[in-house]
Protein backbone atom coordinates (compact mmCIF):
# COMPACT_ATOMS: atom_id res chain seq x y z
CA UNK A 1 0.00 0.00 0.00
CA UNK A 2 2.83 2.37 0.91
CA UNK A 3 4.61 1.45 -2.32
CA UNK A 4 1.47 2.25 -4.26
CA UNK A 5 1.20 5.73 -2.67
CA UNK A 6 4.91 6.41 -3.24
CA UNK A 7 4.52 5.37 -6.89
CA UNK A 8 1.47 7.62 -7.29
CA UNK A 9 3.29 10.59 -5.74
CA UNK A 10 6.38 9.94 -7.87
CA UNK A 11 4.27 9.71 -11.02
CA UNK A 12 2.41 12.92 -10.13
CA UNK A 13 5.70 14.76 -9.54
CA UNK A 14 7.08 13.48 -12.85
CA UNK A 15 4.00 14.68 -14.75
CA UNK A 16 4.15 18.13 -13.11
CA UNK A 17 7.88 18.42 -13.84
CA UNK A 18 7.33 17.33 -17.43
CA UNK A 19 4.58 19.92 -17.98
CA UNK A 20 6.80 22.64 -16.52
CA UNK A 21 9.57 21.87 -19.02
CA UNK A 22 9.68 23.78 -22.32
CA UNK A 23 8.22 21.47 -24.92
CA UNK A 24 8.41 22.68 -28.50
CA UNK A 25 5.01 22.78 -30.12
CA UNK A 26 6.37 21.87 -33.54
CA UNK A 27 8.05 23.45 -36.50
CA UNK A 28 7.36 27.07 -37.32
CA UNK A 29 5.26 28.14 -40.26
CA UNK A 30 6.51 27.20 -43.70
CA UNK A 31 8.02 30.18 -45.47
CA UNK A 32 6.21 31.03 -48.68
CA UNK A 33 8.71 31.43 -51.51
CA UNK A 34 9.21 35.00 -52.54
CA UNK A 35 9.17 36.48 -55.98
CA UNK A 36 12.14 38.17 -57.58
CA UNK A 37 13.22 39.90 -60.74
CA UNK A 38 15.65 38.04 -62.96
CA UNK A 39 17.77 39.20 -65.84
CA UNK A 40 17.62 36.99 -68.90
CA UNK A 41 20.47 37.15 -71.37
CA UNK A 42 20.67 35.28 -74.66
CA UNK A 43 23.64 35.28 -77.03
CA UNK A 44 22.52 34.85 -80.59
CA UNK A 45 24.77 32.98 -83.03
CA UNK A 46 27.07 35.31 -84.92
CA UNK A 47 25.34 34.69 -88.23
CA UNK A 48 21.98 33.67 -89.52
CA UNK A 49 21.80 29.84 -89.45
CA UNK A 50 20.70 28.39 -92.79
CA UNK A 51 17.66 30.64 -93.01
CA UNK A 52 16.16 30.95 -96.48
CA UNK A 53 13.98 33.93 -95.55
CA UNK A 54 14.86 37.08 -93.63
CA UNK A 55 16.78 36.76 -90.35
CA UNK A 56 14.91 39.64 -88.76
CA UNK A 57 12.32 39.15 -86.07
CA UNK A 58 11.85 39.16 -82.34
CA UNK A 59 13.81 36.93 -79.98
CA UNK A 60 11.32 35.66 -77.39
CA UNK A 61 11.84 34.11 -73.95
CA UNK A 62 9.54 31.66 -72.14
CA UNK A 63 9.88 30.14 -68.63
CA UNK A 64 7.70 27.36 -67.26
CA UNK A 65 6.50 29.60 -64.37
CA UNK A 66 4.85 31.87 -66.97
CA UNK A 67 1.31 31.46 -68.16
CA UNK A 68 0.80 30.69 -71.85
CA UNK A 69 0.86 33.99 -73.71
CA UNK A 70 3.12 35.57 -71.08
CA UNK A 71 6.28 35.24 -73.18
CA UNK A 72 8.73 38.15 -73.06
CA UNK A 73 10.36 39.76 -76.08
CA UNK A 74 14.06 40.35 -75.49
CA UNK A 75 15.79 43.59 -76.51
CA UNK A 76 18.85 43.58 -78.74
CA UNK A 77 21.89 45.19 -77.16
CA UNK A 78 23.66 47.66 -79.44
CA UNK A 79 26.57 46.38 -81.53
CA UNK A 80 26.35 42.83 -80.21
CA UNK A 81 24.53 39.55 -80.63
CA UNK A 82 23.19 39.74 -77.06
CA UNK A 83 19.50 40.07 -76.25
CA UNK A 84 18.24 40.85 -72.72
CA UNK A 85 15.19 41.49 -70.57
CA UNK A 86 14.38 41.80 -66.89
CA UNK A 87 11.45 39.70 -65.81
CA UNK A 88 9.72 40.45 -62.51
CA UNK A 89 7.53 38.23 -60.38
CA UNK A 90 9.56 35.03 -60.85
CA UNK A 91 8.79 32.60 -57.98
CA UNK A 92 11.89 31.54 -56.03
CA UNK A 93 12.54 27.77 -56.22
CA UNK A 94 16.08 27.53 -54.79
CA UNK A 95 17.16 25.85 -52.61
CA UNK A 96 15.40 23.08 -54.49
CA UNK A 97 12.22 21.74 -53.00
CA UNK A 98 10.55 20.91 -56.28
CA UNK A 99 11.41 20.56 -59.95
CA UNK A 100 13.56 23.18 -61.67
CA UNK A 101 11.97 25.51 -64.18
CA UNK A 102 12.51 25.00 -67.86
CA UNK A 103 13.30 27.95 -70.09
CA UNK A 104 13.58 28.37 -73.81
CA UNK A 105 14.18 31.00 -76.45
CA UNK A 106 12.63 31.43 -79.85
CA UNK A 107 15.26 32.88 -82.20
CA UNK A 108 14.27 33.57 -85.83
CA UNK A 109 17.95 33.15 -86.81
CA UNK A 110 17.51 29.44 -86.01
CA UNK A 111 14.12 28.80 -87.58
CA UNK A 112 15.47 26.63 -90.42
CA UNK A 113 17.47 24.38 -88.07
CA UNK A 114 16.39 21.08 -86.50
CA UNK A 115 14.91 23.01 -83.53
CA UNK A 116 12.67 25.22 -85.67
CA UNK A 117 14.05 28.30 -83.91
CA UNK A 118 13.60 27.06 -80.33
CA UNK A 119 16.68 26.74 -78.13
CA UNK A 120 17.86 26.44 -74.56
CA UNK A 121 21.48 27.14 -75.47
CA UNK A 122 23.45 30.34 -74.82
CA UNK A 123 20.99 31.45 -72.11
CA UNK A 124 21.92 33.13 -68.82
CA UNK A 125 19.53 33.63 -65.93
CA UNK A 126 20.81 36.11 -63.35
CA UNK A 127 24.42 35.82 -64.60
CA UNK A 128 24.38 31.99 -64.55
CA UNK A 129 25.00 30.27 -67.88
CA UNK A 130 22.56 27.39 -68.20
CA UNK A 131 24.23 24.12 -69.14
CA UNK A 132 21.67 21.42 -68.35
CA UNK A 133 19.63 20.94 -71.53
CA UNK A 134 16.86 18.54 -72.46
CA UNK A 135 15.38 17.41 -75.79
CA UNK A 136 18.45 18.77 -77.58
CA UNK A 137 18.19 19.45 -81.32
CA UNK A 138 14.40 19.13 -81.36
CA UNK A 139 11.64 21.76 -81.51
CA UNK A 140 11.06 21.09 -77.78
CA UNK A 141 14.65 21.94 -76.69
CA UNK A 142 14.95 23.74 -73.33
CA UNK A 143 17.31 24.40 -70.40
CA UNK A 144 16.66 23.66 -66.70
CA UNK A 145 17.17 26.29 -63.96
CA UNK A 146 16.50 27.02 -60.31
CA UNK A 147 16.07 30.69 -59.26
CA UNK A 148 17.23 31.93 -55.85
CA UNK A 149 15.98 34.83 -53.70
CA UNK A 150 18.59 37.13 -55.29
CA UNK A 151 17.38 36.46 -58.84
CA UNK A 152 20.39 34.28 -59.64
CA UNK A 153 19.98 31.12 -61.68
CA UNK A 154 21.37 27.75 -60.61
CA UNK A 155 21.92 24.72 -62.81
CA UNK A 156 20.36 21.55 -61.36
CA UNK A 157 22.89 19.31 -59.65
Amino acid sequence: MIMRRVSTVALTLAIVACKAAEIPIGPGPVAVPGRVSVTVEYRQPNSCQNVQASCSGDVVFYGSWMRPGGEVTLRAQPDSYVWTATISGVPVNFPPSDEPYFVRIYDPFLRDTATGGVTGRRVRIGRQALIVLDRVDTPEEFAWVFVDANGVGHNPF
